[in-house]
């Protein structure tokens, strides 16, 4: 019977489910040096935030097969360690998701009737109906922004009260999206046409600041804001700003940009709701994340593959020499392709051209994948769950396979349709890097690096690069690389611009509006 740690508080449901498996040991507040001193007799840990599982821990495990965390993020567990000692990293990452789609709408009924103003005056043994009137839900329209499943289930509730819901997620189908009752709309659009707006995304560089004063200006008087999801993707004194002059009629906030909040403008008007992060505060999600973590280390433990895996699995000895080399280049490939595409996806078609052809080529599908959710997707995306995740949004993913290609030994191609045209990304791996050879119709050779990319789409003209070079330079942004492609002389060309730092919105602006650009986009790698 394989032993299993709890060090940190789980529920009863998960620790009854887990003592049905293995022999349980329930030791909570465990120091660091604690810890590493008892680890090396147990097959599988849980925990919760608290437990920080080291390197030094997992390096003491020698026993370990499974870490399971009762949560979604994995900030506390040495990922990288886990793998390279072959230990299973497992977390449950959907527990949670009724409870946060539940507070949302309850956050939205709150708004709309106005209930913990109203309740707050009665207790002041004031009785004032009429301060309190407030509007119905029924035929009123959501703008949902981000449909992962928080977003998917919000809109089914709200579906279900008569609301007409709509929704922006440029990397759901419009007919998935159609078969939920949502109706698919430009971002600017659900800013304007929206009664009620909840964000349901991640937070990353593109995300951080969706609701600003630009934003707001675009909204109707009426229109009420929730936010559920994380807190750096309202500018709060904006919005703030704009409930005390009469521009938003009111917001519901979960989080916050500073946790707990000190001094926040958002504290100052009755008009504005504010919970402490309660998103996930239920008995039936802390239950159900016990449950759904302990289900994922026992099927670890039974030498079963996990659904919620988070770390890579190996690839098959025979094609191992193949296709590892060209992991880093599909999650570029997938990573470039996705921060290129604009307008509403339809479909994703990745080529595997050359000797990875003749392979199973699935882990090359998932890294593909990888980098493709990597910035829009809400959870930590990796070569296990890829699939999944892609399945869950709906995606439309083909492939193609052709066993000879000239140039190059091997080829990974991500082509992604959209409403607004076709993105074509293709990486290679030369020399034991990897290698960006083309994007869209032009054909490079650029080593792949992190930090930032410029693309644009400009006429090539003389003067172009100089004019680029100085904007950039009056903006203090060091430039590390450059490459540029073109179809012919003074045609149509594509400029790539490696970046130390990232580009400030100004900068861009500036950039955009030389007389040669026709677009730009700047992606993080």
């Amino acid at each position: 019977m394989p032993k299993i740690l709890v060090s940190d508080k789980l529920g009863e449901e998960g620790v009854s489910l887990l003592r049905s498996y293995g022999d349980v040991d329930v030791k909570t507040g465990l120091s660091p040096e604690e810890l590493i001193s008892i680890i090396g007799d147990y097959e599988a840990l849980v925990v919760r935030s608290e437990t920080r599982v080291s390197s030094d821990v997992i390096e003491a495990g020698i026993k370990l097969q499974v870490i399971g965390r009762a949560g979604v993020g994995v900030d506390n567990i040495d990922l990288q360690a886990a793998t390279h000692k072959g230990i299973a990293v497992v977390n449950a990452p959907t527990g949670n998701t009724i409870a946060a789609a539940e507070h949302t709408v309850a956050m939205m009924m709150a708004l709309a009737r106005n209930i913990p103003q109203a309740n707050e005056s009665l207790h002041k043994g004031e009785w004032t109906r009429s301060a309190f009137t407030g509007i119905e839900l029924r035929n009123r329209v959501l703008g949902v922004i981000g449909l992962g499943k928080v977003g998917i289930e919000v809109a089914r509730r709200a579906i279900g009260l008569d609301m007409q819901v709509t929704g922006y997620d440029p990397f759901v189908p419009e007919e998935y999206a159609s078969s939920l009752g949502i109706e698919l709309k430009a971002l600017d659009d659900i800013y304007k046409d929206s009664d009620f707006i909840c964000l349901h995304t991640p937070l990353t560089e593109s995300t951080r600041g969706l609701i600003g004063e630009k934003q707001i200006a675009m909204m109707k008087p009426t229109v009420r804001i929730l936010n559920v999801a994380r807190g750096e993707l309202i500018d709060e004194y904006a919005l703030a700003e704009a409930v005390d002059k009469g521009q938003v009629a009111g917001a519901a906030l979960d989080v916050f940009t500073t946790e707990p909040p000190v001094d926040s403008p958002l504290f100052n008007n009755p008009k504005i709701i504010t919970t402490p992060h309660l998103g996930a505060s239920t008995e039936e999600a802390q239950a159900q994340v016990a449950i759904e973590v302990a289900e994922q280390v026992i099927t670890v433990l039974s030498g079963k593959s996990a659904r919620y895996t988070l770390n890579a699995p190996l690839v098959l000895p025979e094609g191992q020499a193949t296709l590892s080399p060209y992991i880093s280049p599909a999650i570029y490939a997938g990573k470039i392709a996705t921060q290129l595409t604009k307008g509403q996806l339809k479909k994703i078609n990745i080529k595997y051209e050359g000797e990875i052809a003749n392979h199973d080529t699935n882990i090359l599908k998932a890294a593909c994948l990888v980098g493709f959710l990597d910035q829009i997707s809400q959870e930590r995306v990796n070569l296990v769950n890829a699939n999944l995740l892609a399945s869950q949004r709906g995606l439309n993913i083909t492939e193609q396979k052709a066993t000879s290609i000239e140039q190059y030994s091997s080829l990974i191609t991500v082509e992604v349709e959209s409403s607004a045209g076709k993105t074509i990304v293709s990486t290679s791996h030369i020399r034991d890097e990897t290698h960006i050879v083309r994007v869209n119709d032009y054909w490079i050779d650029l080593v792949a690096t992190s930090g930032y990319m410029l693309f644009t789409d400009h006429h090539d003209r003389p003067g172009m690069i100089g004019a680029l070079g100085t904007i950039t330079g009056k903006h203090d942004i060091n430039i590390a690389f450059m490459e540029v492609g073109r179809l012919e002389p003074r045609g149509r060309a594509t400029m790539i611009v490696g970046l130390d730092d990232p580009m400030p919105q100004e900068a861009l602006t500036e950039i955009n509006d030389l007389p040669d650009v026709i677009s730009t986009s700047v992606v993080e790698i």
